[in-house]
């Protein structure tokens, strides 16, 4: 069986806009053929989003989410007409991706807006750890491709597993989503809000409290 490689996966998901597992999965039952696999996607109905890459999606929605009074949510979710925009099944695919950002708290919709200092130093991170786990020096930058897709899930909304089915990835959801709707679909900025965050909030000395109680006896 021909090496599936990462580029390989990154060139058919930017032309088919199918999620990154299934474009891996689609090249490996298509021995690598690139052709193949692109038309395995669209028999399976994965990526009938395909050639809607290059078209502009200004319209769409802002919405919000809010979680129990401690967690807000505002996001904006793209698509190219003012009708999808009124569409029932577009406005619930928004509201999830709000409860989304609610729950997994992505810190980016996407991994190229990843500063690279932040890169950097998660692989700094990475690599040191390895480093102690006294992996050898020359499988170091191949474990750190896998390290640091992890990161990605973590911080990055469309790389997220999604929190209905985490045997799927937010953009792999979105994009059949978006298949079904007929439309490019994107997700372009959010902010979450989560009460007393960046707040230093006061450390509680029990012994001083205890010693003031006492005190005050």
């Amino acid at each position: 069986m021909a090496e599936i490689t990462a580029q390989m996966v990154k060139d058919l998901r930017e032309r088919t806009n199918a999620g990154m597992m299934d474009c891996k999965k689609a090249l490996a039952e298509s021995g690598g053929d690139f052709e193949k696999a692109a038309e395995w996607l669209r028999k399976k109905g994965i990526s009938k989003a395909e050639g809607k890459a290059g078209r502009v999606a200004a319209e769409g929605i802002v919405t919000s989410y809010i979680h129990g009074g401690r967690i807000g949510v505002i996001v904006e979710v793209n698509c190219e007409t003012d009708f999808v925009a009124r569409n029932p099944d577009f406005q619930d695919l928004a509201k999830e991706v709000a409860m989304q950002i609610a729950a997994a708290a992505p810190k980016f919709v996407r991994r190229e807006e990843v500063p690279t200092e932040a890169m950097d130093k998660e692989k700094e991170i990475q690599r040191e750890l390895l480093k102690q786990q006294g992996k050898p020096e020359a499988m170091l930058e191949k474990i750190l491709v896998g390290k640091m897709e992890k990161y990605y899930e973590g911080v990055c909304l469309v790389d997220q597993l999604w929190v209905k089915d985490d045997k799927k990835k937010v953009g792999e959801m979105i994009n059949e989503r978006a298949a079904k709707i007929g439309e490019k679909v994107s997700v372009r900025r959010f902010v979450r809000y989560e009460v007393g965050e960046g707040i230093e909030k006061k450390k509680d000395d029990l012994a001083a409290e205890v010693a003031k109680t006492l005190g005050q006896a």
